[in-house]
């Protein structure tokens, strides 16, 4: 008998089971695990399917009917643009606000970030490209408000998006400018700060303001309004706060 009623239960649940797909910039993928697990146990039956890339990137795909029913973007810039094209339902709402750092995955003198750059021994610097990428063009301000661009300008090599960009920091880069956020993931908690990483003064770079939009083809899907309600939620923001993103 129980058996019996456990199945149709799980049958039920089953039955009554849906998905939504959100457009997930790449800083923000460190902190995603965290968020839909949250959500999700707000709302069992709604799973959350992610996909992953640059801001621009999904940008691209979503004007080219990628089936995509929320956007969570680096910036304000590409969300904003969604809308005026009808791409989305309404103007973005900022979920979150990001943080620059550099990292070195050798230990540094982080002292005089101005004379590290320049140093002789640093001669691969990686940024995210600034054409495509919030972060990218927060790195880009961050050297030409410390008069360091045109100096050290052949040192660069461009990732196309923050998650590429932290990569080659791991591996062909001395140091890279990454969001703060990826700090925070388990294979990049033996850092140390001071040692192998230091957050960019925030006002040598414009607020990275993050936006999140629902995409015209969830219009009339109540599952992704709850997501967009969840993200804009104090739950949402205390989770993206523990990941060194700062809340508005």
């Amino acid at each position: 008998m129980h058996t019996k009623i456990l199945a149709i239960i799980l049958l039920s649940t089953f039955l009554h089971a849906s998905s939504i797909t959100v457009a997930l910039a790449a800083n923000v993928s460190y902190a995603i695990v965290a968020l839909k697990t949250a959500f999700e146990n707000h709302y069992p039956t709604i799973h959350v399917k992610t996909i992953i890339s640059g801001s621009g990137k999904l940008t691209a795909q979503i004007k080219r009917g990628a089936p995509y029913d929320l956007f969570l973007s680096a910036n304000m810039l590409y969300p904003h643009k969604l809308y005026k094209e009808h791409f989305a339902i309404h103007e973005p709402a900022i979920y979150a606000q990001g943080s620059l750092a550099i990292l070195s995955k050798q230990s540094q003198d982080f002292t005089n970030l101005t004379s590290l750059l320049q140093s002789k021994k640093i001669q691969l610097i990686a940024i995210a490209n600034p054409r495509l990428a919030p972060y990218g063009k927060a790195a880009l301000q961050t050297l030409h408000n410390l008069h360091l661009y045109h100096k050290i300008k052949n040192k660069l090599i461009f990732g196309e998006s923050i998650a590429q960009t932290l990569t080659y920091t791991m591996t062909a880069a001395n140091l890279g400018f990454i969001a703060k956020s990826a700090l925070y993931s388990a294979r990049m908690q033996h850092f140390k700060e001071g040692k192998n990483y230091k957050e960019i003064n925030p006002q040598l770079y414009t607020p990275i303001a993050q936006g999140i939009v629902i995409l015209s083809r969830a219009k009339h899907n109540q599952d992704a309004y709850k997501f967009y309600n969840f993200m804009l939620s104090q739950e949402a923001k205390t989770i993206l706060q523990n990941y060194g993103y700062n809340i508005l």
